[in-house]
């Protein structure tokens, strides 16, 4: 079974199954593919699955469908590639896709140059890393209480001001 899997943050996870020839896909109740954000138009596009193919059709959509990247009108989608509408990803799988997506996460980036040793003591020497606390620490009240104190003086001092310049107005 095919389904197209929703990859963007606060939506990752959510899937449709492409249980039909045609699914709509769109922001408003009437698709059957609702994805209720601001980039995707009310109807955006439309899968259509035909002789064991995928195609994706734009509904003339404000800001575009794209398929890997690249602007799509019409165009046949194929498992494992990312589809766009607007700024909404997600990737066409099939049941097997499970297994394809987990290896996709499993892989650690390589940053060039990394850290080298070097660094790493001199951070570590010059107090860099706290290997001892928890990391936190509690705040001060002190310094909040000095905080409001020096703004309720500043306070009366305005306040003291503005009475002595209107007392000096009605003269």
């Amino acid at each position: 079974m095919l389904k197209l899997v929703l990859l963007s943050p606060g939506l990752t996870g959510r899937t449709q199954e492409l249980k039909s020839d045609k699914t709509t896909i769109g922001r408003v109740e009437d698709n059957t593919f609702q994805i209720s954000d601001p980039s995707v138009s009310s109807h955006h596009c439309e899968i259509l699955v035909r002789g064991g193919q995928v195609f994706v059709r734009d509904l003339n959509s404000t800001n575009g469908t794209f398929v890997n990247g690249e602007k799509a009108t019409e165009t046949v989608v194929k498992p494992g590639q990312i589809l766009r509408l607007g700024q909404i990803e997600m990737r066409l799988e099939t049941d097997g896709g499970g297994a394809s997506a987990k290896r996709q996460f499993d892989r650690t980036t390589v940053i060039p140059g990394g850290v080298n040793r070097s660094e790493f003591d001199h951070a570590q020497g010059a107090g860099g890393f706290d290997t001892k606390g928890s990391g936190f620490s509690k705040k001060d009240n002190r310094v909040n209480q000095i905080f409001i104190m020096i703004g309720i003086g500043l306070g009366l001092v305005i306040l003291g001001l503005l009475i002595y310049i209107a007392s000096t107005i009605k003269k």
